[in-house]
Formats: structure tokens, sequence, C-alpha cells
């Protein structure tokens, strides 16, 4: 028997999740679809673009988190990326340079992927890429 499965969704944990949605649904134009409470202070949330999806939760409980994000814990996330596929990556770099986010300039990787990387608020890195010709 083959196992069947109809998609997957990454879960992010986030330090501050009204920031991270600001980020997300606000600046990328991900739409909230599920979430634990109605308001952005909420503890999860499911957001979908397209037909990308991610779900974000929070990395504390609202009384057990820290003033401040741990420097450690941001700099595990280093190894984490997100890829997206998006057929304009050069637009989109216009367009995250124009929102104050900084990303590296689009290039084209030796595999044929035309590409831009940048970070999401907790350090996960995000890559929009589309293959070229």
């Amino acid at each position: 028997m083959l196992l069947q499965v109809a998609g997957t969704v990454t879960l992010l944990q986030v330090f501050d999740m009204p920031m991270s949605l600001r980020f997300y649904r606000d600046l990328l134009g991900f739409e909230v679809i599920g979430r634990s409470q109605p308001e952005d202070t909420c503890g999860w949330a499911w957001l979908r673009l397209v037909d990308a999806e991610i779900m974000l939760n929070t990395a504390y409980d609202d009384d057990l988190r820290p003033p401040h994000p741990d420097a450690e814990r941001q700099k595990a996330h280093e190894d984490t990326c997100l890829f997206f596929g998006c057929p304009d990556v050069d637009g989109a770099y216009a367009f995250l340079r124009s929102q104050s986010i900084e990303a590296t300039e689009p290039k084209t990787a030796h595999y044929g992927m035309r590409q831009v990387w940048f970070k999401d608020p907790d350090g996960y890195g995000i890559c929009l890429q589309w293959k070229v010709g």
C-alpha cells in the first residue's frame, strides 16, 4: 500500500506572532485561513498564498515569553529555508526592496533556478525561485 498525501504544511515557531503576521500576511500577501483566536496575538495561525501554505506557532506561552528573542535560537534557524515558486523573481526583488526587506539581488543558480533570498523576522530563510527558460 502506498501512503497517500495531499500536500505539506511547514510549521514555524515564531517569537512574536503579530510581527510574523505583519510580515507574511501584510507584506508577502499570505491569507490567514485558520487561527487559534481571532486576534493577531493568537498562539497559532495557518496561512496560504495561492497553493503555498505555512503554519506559525508562538515559541513561548505568553507568560513565559522572554522580553527579547534568544539570539542563539534565531541563529539556529539559519539552517531552515522555505523555497517558494515565483515566476517573476526580479519583480519580487524590486517589491521586497520597496518594502525595506533586505534581499539578495536575483541570481541564476548553476542548476538553472533564478533566485532571490531573504529572511523572515525570526531568521528563517526564504528563497523565491523559478526555473530559467
